[in-house]
């Protein structure tokens, strides 16, 4: 299942080789009637190099998500979906990357009184290349000689590169929501001062309407491949325990039974009421 999570969320699609066990697929190629796929050939992987075999559709599970219309037989990746703002994080965090790396942060241009030739080559060199520390040093002659009044602003020069004009922490935080929203995250969970009930809405909607119809369709194309009733419920195991709303609804849940009692209802009324209400066994 794992295999699979990785495979559909990086590639959009993946395959397994039904044997005595499923044995997942590198790479493949099919050929296709009326758009269903009819045969296979599939790149297994082995030890020393991967070998391949030719099999009917019926002896693979060939699971996909983000099917187009033009190709309904191969699926999409979610950040497919979302090329540019993948494009625009790549893009800021080699660019951040970069500066980080090279950039002279909390260096800085010190003016200093004039000495020698030699002394104020020694002291280049002991600053040279120290992150985070003194550069260069700068005489008064230097400073005389650019036109600046040795004796006036003598402050130091912060050679830390200014990104606040840059908006890449926005730019940074869009991109990052808009890929959080094509996987089914909503962002608000990975906000600092998010609170439990938006975590457990943003784990419902994670749960009932991203994951839980990709499980559908595994389920459907197991089912059909192995012969056997297969269900995947995604749903409750990830549901977020609320111990408080759920004894309070268990009570009003009681209140209304025993009031439904009173009045002469009779169970296959309370059935249909389930029913209206979407209520499963």
């Amino acid at each position: 299942m794992a295999m699979i999570a990785r495979a559909l969320a990086l590639r959009g699609e993946c395959l397994f080789l039904i044997r005595d066990r499923l044995i997942p697929c590198t790479d493949w190629d099919l050929s296709t009637r009326y758009g269903q796929p009819r045969a296979y050939r599939v790149g297994l992987p082995e030890i020393g190099g991967g070998r391949n075999e030719t099999v009917l559709a019926g002896e693979v599970l060939h699971f996909r998500i983000g099917c187009d219309a033009t190709t309904p037989w191969a699926g999409s990746a979610p950040l497919a979906r979302a090329r540019l703002s993948a494009g625009l994080l790549d893009e800021i965090t080699t660019a951040m990357r970069d500066v980080f790396r090279d950039a002279p942060i909390g260096s800085q241009i010190i003016p200093v009184p004039e000495g020698s030739q030699e002394d104020m080559a020694d002291l280049r060199a002991g600053f040279k290349g120290r992150r985070g520390a003194s550069l260069l040093i700068e005489g008064v002659a230097a400073a005389t000689a650019a036109g600046m009044n040795p004796q006036i602003g003598q402050r130091p020069d912060q050679l830390s590169p200014n990104l606040k004009d840059t908006l890449a922490d926005k730019l940074l935080t869009e991109a990052k929501g808009e890929i959080y929203g094509v996987f089914g995250i909503l962002p608000g969970l990975v906000n600092p001062s998010t609170t439990g009930p938006m975590v457990r809405e943003a784990q419902r909607h994670l749960a009932q309407l991203v994951l839980q119809p990709i499980a559908n369709l595994l389920a459907e194309e197991a089912s059909e491949k192995l012969g056997d009733a297969v269900t995947i419920d995604v749903v409750r195991p990830m549901q977020a325990f609320d111990h408080g709303g759920k004894a309070r609804a268990f009570g009003a849940m009681l209140q209304a039974m025993a009031a439904a009692k009173e009045a002469g209802l009779d169970g296959a009324t309370l059935l249909d009421a389930q029913k209206f209400i979407d209520w499963q066994e």
